[in-house]
């Protein structure tokens, strides 16, 4: 296993992280957690030199009373003997927080279920625009600043889906050991992406990456045009290994997190790790990755470059990010799961429906690539909605 600093906290972590929010289920429920197979894929991981373990209130269902199930699971598995051994990470939901007294129960149910005296990184969960101000006003930061003092939480972080000015924001306002952005081959211009992942770099974060892998979709179904070129070339890599080794390359990236679904994952992802220091991708290979890059957008439905000329929508519509999810739609012949991350965007405030477009032409008269923005949003909502 090869290692990197976690920026300025002190902790070296694992390139390889573990994401605890796919572990294989039962009866396609979300909330029924394979526990033996799940177990052996974390010992195994733990056993094989990863130490970065990031789980979350939400992860295997939950409801605005109760947490998910993957807290408890993880602290089960981490009572056998690894709990010393392992940086545990999760995090606090602003979707159930309403009051700062909210954050202290939470936080405290959560070392309960973890079967620990302490969180080594605690992270305000999914922060944009909306959320960061609501948490900020209700009082997050002094929160932090608390269970820092009295030794619940190690170092603070914050994990975020939102436009890199935002992200930015975030960065400044607070003393952050470290934070999780979105970054993957095809995703480098989107939320925080290259951009902010160097600005939180250089202001000594720890960058924890989250979805290399766009949620599987880099490395499930892949068109016969993308798995052309990646059997076209020199050194021979699944397509998982070529999506985690993009990211590893970046010299500022401390730990990666892969949301393992089967033992088959675990041990692939293991042996990917070797040799993958910053900077070890040749320019033979990146040329590579960026023709996987044009294979894949040759295949999208709609011609949007997210400039956002477009914005602000005045019915609230974040309209590249509708496309986007359109996009994936063709781009990784997956009809479901954009569904679920547009679902999600319109759940947490992030935009409106699609289906609330009246048609108004603003969008249309701004977008420099000519889209006929009014009738793409028809068809997104036919597609997402």
């Amino acid at each position: 296993m090869l290692y990197r600093p976690l920026g300025r906290t002190g902790l070296e972590v694992s390139i390889l992280g573990f994401g605890a929010m796919r572990f294989p289920i039962l009866d396609d429920k979300r909330d029924r957690i394979d526990v033996p197979t799940a177990a052996d894929m974390l010992r195994y991981a733990f056993d094989h030199g990863v130490n970065y373990l990031d789980t979350g209130y939400p992860y295997h269902g939950y409801s605005m009373e109760d947490p998910g199930n993957s807290e408890a699971f993880v602290g089960d598995v981490l009572a056998e003997g690894y709990r010393d051994k392992v940086i545990l990470a999760t995090k606090l939901p602003p979707m159930v927080v309403r009051t700062r007294a909210d954050m202290d129960r939470i936080l405290n149910g959560q070392l309960e279920r973890l079967r620990t005296d302490h969180i080594d990184c605690y992270l305000l969960h999914g922060l944009h625009g909306g959320f960061w101000r609501k948490m900020r006003d209700l009082g997050a930061l002094e929160f932090l600043d608390s269970a820092l003092a009295d030794g619940r939480i190690r170092h603070a972080g914050f994990s975020f889906h939102d436009d890199v000015a935002s992200f930015k924001e975030i960065v400044d306002a607070y003393d952050w050991g470290f934070c999780q952005i979105q970054y993957n081959y095809m995703d480098a211009d989107f939320q925080a992406g290259l951009e902010g992942l160097r600005y939180a770099a250089e202001r000594g974060l720890g960058i924890v990456v989250m979805e290399p892998l766009k949620g599987g979709r880099l490395a499930g179904r892949i068109p016969t045009s993308v798995q052309a070129l990646w059997d076209g070339a020199a050194v021979k890599r699944s397509p998982a290994e070529w999506g985690l080794r993009f990211v590893w390359n970046e010299p500022g990236v401390s730990t990666v997190l892969s949301g393992m679904s089967t033992m088959e994952q675990v041990v692939e992802n293991v042996a990917a790790v070797e040799g993958a220091l910053p900077g070890s991708l040749s320019a033979e290979e990146l040329r590579l990755i960026e023709q996987v890059q044009e294979a894949y957008r040759a295949r999208m439905t709609v011609d949007c470059t997210a400039c956002g000329y477009c914005l602000p929508c005045p019915s609230g519509i974040n309209i590249p990010n509708v496309f986007r999810h359109y996009n994936d739609i063709t781009l990784f012949d997956d009809p479901v799961a954009p569904k679920g991350g547009y679902g999600f965007e319109v759940v947490i405030g992030m935009t409106a429906k699609a289906s609330d477009c009246t048609e108004c032409g603003q969008c249309e008269a701004a977008c420099p690539q000519g889209i006929p923005v009014p009738e793409k949003l028809k068809e997104a909502v036919g597609a997402l909605e």
